[in-house]
């Protein structure tokens, strides 16, 4: 099959798959009341998520956000791949109105983004913050994407635990979280 064929079914397939997940799950996903953006912004770290086809690989991920004039935040997600430098990923995510800034629309900047940007805007919702903003979870309704971050790479299993079970309770599928300590290449 031509490169061209299988690039345009494979962008068929994550369209139309984005489509789908945009419809939600069966139950209501609650998030947070309030997010201070001020106080989100900085780097977080990657402690666990739901595998995704665009993180394949990827280890040590951050994710780093900062304000922009317009009232959007800019995102800068790095990982370490084996072998390779860090890959870096930009976006911008816009707060959904009336949410308390704890729903936020996200895109990254890419070819297919720019051909049809409202298309390949993915729900970013905070589902649990602590009031320290130390910990963050992520998630979005139809529950195939969750992220667990810290403002540290590590975090301790007991507060692990507590976030792996508050994703539990909200219907997110957390025995196929992968954790990020356990992505690590194991040294020769």
């Amino acid at each position: 099959m031509p490169h061209t064929v299988r690039t345009t079914r494979l962008l068929a397939i994550l369209l139309v798959s984005g489509l789908l997940c945009a419809c939600g799950g069966d139950k209501p996903l609650a998030t947070v009341g309030q997010v201070d953006l001020q106080r989100y912004t900085g780097t977080w770290y990657e402690i666990a998520r739901l595998p995704q086809w665009f993180q394949r690989g990827c280890y040590d991920s951050t994710a780093t956000y900062s304000a922009n004039d317009d009232g959007t935040l800019k995102i800068v997600n790095r990982c370490q791949r084996e072998g390779d430098e860090s890959r870096e990923a930009v976006g911008t995510a816009r707060v959904v109105p009336n949410t308390g800034n704890a729903k936020l629309k996200v895109r990254f900047d890419n070819w297919v983004s720019k051909l049809i940007p409202t298309i390949t805007e993915g729900n970013y919702w905070i589902i649990a913050l602590d009031k320290d903003y130390q910990t963050v979870v992520i998630g979005e309704p139809s529950r195939k994407y969750l992220w667990i971050l810290a403002r540290q790479p590590e975090l301790g299993d007991d507060q692990y635990q507590a976030l792996l079970q508050l994703a539990k309770t909200k219907g997110f599928p957390v025995d196929q979280l992968e954790r990020n300590r356990d992505l690590r290449p194991s040294k020769q």
